[in-house]
C-alpha cells in the first residue's frame, strides 16, 4: 500500500517538475487548413526513385545541395563543413569552411567545423556558398581560398543571420539567400519546424557595391530559392507550412509575394529548375493522409503541447519518428504538379533536399543521409 502511494506520488512528482521546466521553444498556433492531398493522379504512389543508385556511401555525409562548372565537374556540400568536388566518378576534397576537427559531422560541433547549403557558380567561375553558420563565401573551386563577402554576426538591417539556408544567383551577379530563422541555428532546424514561428527572410546581396537588403521577412522557415527562366520571379520554400511562395522581381507586380502552391504532401526543401523549365522540389518528409492527420498538422493549433513535446523528446530521437518514404516533384510554372517520384520505403533515399540535373542525370541531395543518390 505504501509502496503504491510512493509510486503516484513520484509519478505526480515528476509531472509537475515537467510541468515547471522551462520549455527551449516558443510557439505559436498554426493550423493547417486543409488535410494533405490524395495520393491520386500525378501523386499516386510509385517506385521511380528506386531507379536511383547509392555513390560515395558513408564518405559524403548530408550532400545538400549541387552546382557544376561549364567543364562537367559537379560540386556539394557536406554536414561536416566541407567542400567536395565530383569529376568521373571520383571525390576531390577543396575546402573545410570551419575548424577541420575530427568531431566534424556531429551536429554539436557544427557552429565550429560550419555547414554549407546553398551552392552555386558564378560567372567568373568561382563557388559561391551559403554555410548555415559563417555566411556568404566566395570560393576559388580549385585551391579551395575563400573571401567572405557577407557575416552572419553582420547580418542585415542589424540582424544578425542564424541559419543562412538556399542560395540562388541572377544572371547580373546578384545573390539571392535565405535566413530559416533569426532564432534557431542549422543543428536545431527541428526545433524551429515545431515551433512554427515566422522568422525566416528572404534576402539580397550585390556584390558590386557589397551590400545586402531584406526583400521579404516573416516566412515560415525560409529554405531553398529558384529564379524563373526569364528571372522576373523568385520561389521560395516555406517548410514549416508546407508552402511555396512566388515573389516577383520585376515588371507590375515587382515587389509582391503571392502564393504559389499550397498544402504540399510535404515539408519542401529545395527547389530547383529543369531544362525544360519545369521546376523540381525536393521533399525532406512526407505528409501523408492517413487514418489520423500528420503529427504536426495535429499538434499545430496547440502551442502548450508543443512545448511540452520539447521539453520531453530529445533531439537525437526526430528521426526516428520521421516516415522514410523518398519523394520528390516536377511542377509547372503555374504550381500544378506535374509528376511525382516515390521510394515507399526509402530502400534507396529519403528526406530528399535537392533534385539537380547534369549531363543527362538527376542528383539528389539530402541534409544528413550518407550517401549521393544519382539517376539516369
Amino acid at each position: 500500500m505504501f509502496l503504491k502511494y510512493g509510486c503516484c506520488t513520484a509519478l505526480i512528482g515528476i509531472i509537475i517538475a515537467l510541468y515547471f521546466l522551462p520549455s527551449p521553444i516558443d510557439p505559436e498556433p498554426f493550423i493547417f487548413e486543409k488535410p494533405p492531398p490524395a495520393l491520386v493522379g500525378p501523386l499516386l504512389v510509385n517506385q521511380k526513385l528506386k531507379r536511383g543508385q547509392r555513390v560515395f556511401e558513408g564518405v559524403l555525409k548530408g550532400p545538400e545541395s549541387f552546382t557544376a562548372d561549364e567543364t562537367g565537374n559537379l560540386y556539394t556540400g557536406t554536414v561536416d563543413g566541407k567542400l567536395w568536388r565530383i569529376r568521373d566518378g571520383q571525390l576531390f576534397f577543396i575546402t573545410q569552411m570551419g575548424q577541420n576537427l575530427s568531431e566534424c559531422g556531429i551536429p554539436d560541433y557544427e557552429p565550429l567545423c560550419g555547414r554549407p547549403h546553398g551552392i552555386r557558380m558564378d560567372r567568373d567561375g568561382h563557388l559561391i556558398v551559403a554555410d548555415s553558420y559563417f555566411g556568404i563565401y566566395q570560393v576559388h573551386p580549385q585551391t579551395g581560398e575563400k573571401t567572405l563577402l557577407l557575416s552572419s554576426e553582420e547580418g542585415v538591417d542589424g540582424v544578425p543571420f542564424k541559419f543562412l539556408n538556399g542560395l540562388e544567383l541572377s544572371r547580373n551577379g546578384t545573390i539571392y539567400f535565405t535566413d530559416s530563422s533569426n532564432k534557431w541555428g542549422r543543428r536545431h532546424h527541428r526545433l524551429e519546424v515545431i515551433e512554427t514561428n515566422h522568422r525566416g527572410r528572404l534576402l539580397e546581396y550585390n556584390p558590386v557595391t557589397g551590400r545586402a537588403r531584406t526583400l521579404l521577412d516573416g516566412l515560415y522557415m525560409a529554405n531553398g530559392i529558384a529564379l524563373s527562366p526569364r528571372q522576373d520571379y523568385l520561389l521560395i520554400a516555406e517548410t514549416s507550412i508546407c508552402r511555396i511562395l512566388r515573389y516577383w522581381l520585376t515588371g507590375s507586380k515587382s515587389g509582391i509575394k503571392e502564393v504559389f502552391m499550397d498544402n504540399l504532401p510535404g515539408y519542401p526543401d529545395n527547389i530547383r529548375i529543369s531544362n525544360t523549365g519545369t521546376y523540381r522540389i525536393g521533399i525532406a518528409t512526407v505528409r501523408f493522409p492517413g487514418l489520423f492527420p500528420p503529427f504536426l498538422d495535429a499538434i499545430g493549433p496547440y502551442p502548450a503541447l508543443k512545448r511540452f513535446i520539447a521539453k520531453v523528446i530529445p533531439l537525437s530521437m526526430y528521426s526516428a519518428l520521421l516516415r522514410k518514404h523518398g519523394l520528390f516533384l516536377e511542377v509547372s510554372d503555374g504550381g500544378e504538379i506535374l509528376e511525382s517520384f516515390h521510394d515507399p520505403d526509402g530502400s534507396v533515399t529519403w528526406a530528399t533536399s535537392d533534385v539537380y540535373e547534369h549531363k543527362g542525370k538527376l542528383y539528389l541531395g539530402s541534409t544528413d543521409l550518407p550517401f549521393l543518390v544519382v539517376m539516369n
